[in-house]
């Protein structure tokens, strides 16, 4: 937390955050290496939206997975376009049969999901499902900003894709759109939700002031939780609003505090940190036969977003954690009633139970980790 207290006070006087690469500087020099055209929004969703509206009209329909959190289709249902959810495996790869199922002459696109920051398995096969049937591809990339496969960012393998660098970095917003075929470069126009705010304002400063109180308070856990409370008091009301409150809450442009952090962040750095946690959290969790971890193996280029592990009782596992003083671990994702109450989506229900998310980012000390996995074997 003072790392992050420290970049943000930094950013904010204008001074060196002490993150700068020695190569090409910030994240927005590594995405351009990597994607042609790419836009600045506050929310993923938000840049969803400005996607949608370049390629899809009223009427017509998206085929989304079901394994998904419930805001994610609130774009559609503002600009007119039917969500449709179909089915996933185990595996998280998509059931290519329920998807052909699914697409008629409507379907305007399919949307894959990089899931935890790791490519999305059976990825070949849909895209030749696609293009067979003449769709767009949504490349729904939310979780893995800096992840690289065989030479390609994740995002910009489909024919448009979203990022969350508000997933990666301590910052109160931000999230980038990749316009990657021609056919959506030509059509797109962006809407006054996209871009950057010219200056500093008010939420920058309480975001700050935020993460301040936090960190002069941690030191006592109980005085800690109740500012926790207190300073995290509109995240949890936004968090418990209902899907279409939060999606209107995210349609803004970049606030000009994330938009210095990206500057000055160090994506080598940071990609390193994480793969360095995930990899502990793998051999502390090792000897436990009650967790399935979703990835044994970490593939080169990977920036996870979590360690995710699949557990029968999740219930009892978040309760160990949190009796050992380990937070920030939850199950995900929440997903839409129409989904949970459908026996349909039997697979996704259950995924999102019982898959627990820990965390991986760049603050956390892999000793940490360490510390948490010998009180666990206690």
């Amino acid at each position: 937390m003072i790392e992050t207290l420290s970049l943000l006070l930094c950013v904010l006087a204008g001074r060196s955050t002490g993150l700068e690469s020695s190569g090409p500087t910030g994240i927005e020099a590594f995405v351009e290496q990597h994607a042609r055209d790419v836009t600045y929004y506050g929310s993923g969703k938000a840049a969803l939206r400005d996607g949608l509206a370049s390629i899809a009209e009223p009427g017509q329909n998206v085929l989304v997975p079901a394994y998904l959190p419930d805001a994610v289709v609130e774009p559609f249902c503002e600009l007119g376009l039917e969500p449709r959810r179909y089915r996933i495996k185990e595996t998280l790869a998509p059931d290519l049969a329920d998807v052909e199922r699914r697409i008629d002459a409507d379907t305007v696109a399919v949307m894959s999901v990089n899931y935890f920051g790791f490519p999305q398995p059976g990825l070949d096969e849909l895209t030749a499902l696609i293009d067979e049937h003449g769709c767009y591809h949504i490349d729904d990339n939310a979780h893995a900003p800096l992840s690289v496969v065989d030479g390609t960012l994740l995002g910009t393998r489909g024919d448009l894709g979203i990022t969350s660098l508000r997933k990666l970095l301590p910052i109160p917003d931000g999230a980038l759109l990749y316009c990657n075929s021609d056919g959506v470069r030509e059509r797109f126009e962006p809407s006054s939700l996209s871009g950057v705010h010219e200056r500093f304002d008010a939420s920058d400063c309480q975001f700050v002031a935020k993460s301040l109180a936090v960190d002069v308070f941690s030191a006592d856990d109980r005085v800690r939780r109740s500012v926790d409370a207190l300073v995290t008091g509109r995240r949890n009301s936004l968090a418990a609003a209902n899907p279409a409150d939060r999606y209107e809450a995210g349609k803004r442009p970049m606030s000009k505090l994330s938009a210095r952090v990206v500057d000055n962040s160090d994506p080598k750095a940071i990609r390193s940190a994480r793969r360095e946690n995930y990899r502990t959290w793998r051999r502390v969790l090792a000897s436990r036969d009650d967790l399935e971890v979703r990835w044994e193996s970490l593939p080169d280029g990977i920036c996870p977003q979590v360690f995710p592990v699949r557990t029968r009782d999740p219930e009892r596992f978040l309760a160990e954690l949190e009796g050992v003083g380990m937070r920030g671990a939850h199950t995900w994702p929440r997903l839409a009633e129409s989904v949970r109450t459908d026996p349909t989506y039997e697979t996704s229900t259950a995924l999102a139970r019982e898959t627990v998310v820990l965390p991986v980012q760049q603050c956390v000390d892999p000793s940490s980790i360490r510390a948490v996995g010998e009180k666990l074997r206690r």
